[in-house]
């Protein structure tokens, strides 16, 4: 507890990750689909593989290292036997959150991926929608409900059909569900994009406004990841990941949405913050000495890399980069000591922190730790925003209270706090 009396002894994540466990699916969808469901198959060798249709997906890898050394993370496949439990187990799970100093946690899909993608890629539709349905039921019903208060529920959408989308938007609503996944970029996927002249997106972001969902949308959402060069190394690429969520909200502010669903709010999930100022910086220059002959209509004749049509119906003049940011952008953060140094543009209120349990960017068992040294120097109000209070206002999350503190070192780490 600060001096002030805000209890800053707990984070509550933002994104973390869930590895589902193997019954989701075949414990919720007829029997007639068991053949076809997502399941898992185990190889005569002990290689183990999610199955869903024609489509195979091994187990472990980077998603699922939580406990093990640096040296010892790996991007092969293992079987759920040798990930720690708290990657597929509920309860496990909050023993290692109590041990990180977690209060909360969000966490996203994995076999599905970060929107729910691996769905709509999916032949037979009427078996997509049931997978859907059947997933959001578990993440409320059994994930979240293990422990009430310490899960905030995170559902996904049937992305082939906006209606059929705005039907489960309400119905997980009503189950208590205060936000979706969603794509940082479309196209990569093969659907429309929020700019469609079509208005394709429009009826799932009313519905996420009449509903007052947060639209989650996690960095690689789009199936993409930037690359330097064709053959430019994975770490260079990799480092080069705030590209995506800058690129997903510059979309969004020169969109027109922002001014048709004044409700919309979007947390940019993995997406850390210390880019956000310099983006915003010259997305506000290139309002200011663009938007004049953008407003008239005209086309631009450079390069065939810039000539892209002007979207339908935005005012651009209505646009207010700085402004429009503010009422509708979250910046998640893991580790990003550059970005809260800079919390006079960013936004104290604008920015969550995030651990990533259990894949390989994770900061638990130390996360806690890592926080208080990050925030060290912040008023305490601010602190306290940044590790829960953010986050319980925009998902709109009441967590339970924080449990007694264990002394006793966990398996994998010690004592939250410690060295």
């Amino acid at each position: 507890m600060g001096q002030t009396g805000f209890d800053l002894d707990w984070i509550v994540s933002v994104d973390d990750h869930v590895i589902e466990p193997p019954g989701v699916w075949l414990d919720r969808l007829p029997r007639k689909y068991h053949d076809v469901a997502p399941r898992i198959v185990t190889e005569p060798d002990g290689q183990e593989f999610w199955v869903y249709e024609d489509r195979r997906t091994v187990t472990g890898g980077l998603g699922a290292v939580a406990g093990r050394r640096p040296e010892d993370i790996t991007v092969e496949g293992f079987p759920y036997s040798e990930m720690r439990p708290g990657c597929y187990d509920a309860r496990a799970r909050l023993t290692d959150m109590d041990e990180a100093g977690i209060l909360a946690s969000l966490n996203f899909p994995s076999i599905p991926r970060f929107c729910g993608q691996l769905f709509w890629e999916a032949k037979d539709r009427e078996l997509a929608l049931l997978c859907v349905r059947a997933y959001n039921d578990w993440m409320i019903d059994e994930w979240c409900a293990t422990a009430p208060g310490r899960y905030i529920p995170l559902t996904i959408i049937p992305l082939w059909d906006p209606q059929l989308a705005v039907r489960e938007i309400e119905r997980t609503a009503a189950k208590g569900s205060h936000s979706f996944c969603f794509s940082e970029n479309f196209e990569p996927l093969g659907l429309p994009t929020i700019h469609d002249p079509g208005g394709y997106w429009d009826p799932v972001i009313a519905a996420a406004q009449a509903n007052e969902q947060v639209l989650s949308i996690h960095i690689g959402s789009s199936s993409t990841m930037y690359k330097v060069a064709s053959d430019s190394p994975f770490m260079a690429n990799m480092s080069l990941g705030a590209i995506r969520p800058a690129g997903c909200m510059l979309s969004w502010i020169f969109s027109g949405m922002l001014q048709r669903f004044p409700g919309t709010r979007i947390a940019l999930s993995e997406g850390s913050i210390g880019w956000i100022p310099w983006f915003l910086e010259r997305a506000n220059q290139v309002l200011n000495t663009q938007k004049f002959w953008v407003a008239k209509g005209q086309q631009y004749q450079g390069s065939a890399e810039g000539a892209h049509a002007v979207n339908r119906g935005v005012d651009v003049h209505a646009i207010d980069v700085y402004g429009d940011y503010r009422r509708h952008f979250y910046g998640c953060f893991i580790d990003d000591a550059t970005g809260l140094r800079m919390l006079d543009v960013i936004g104290e209120d604008n920015v969550m922190i995030e651990t990533d349990y259990p894949h390989s960017d994770t900061t638990w068992p130390h996360s806690i730790k890592l926080a208080h040294e990050r925030l060290d120097g912040l008023p305490e109000d601010v602190q306290y925003k940044i590790l829960r209070g953010n986050a319980e206002r925009l998902y709109r999350f009441t967590p339970s209270e924080p449990p007694e503190p264990d002394p006793t070192p966990g398996s994998a780490g010690q004592p939250r706090g410690t060295n």
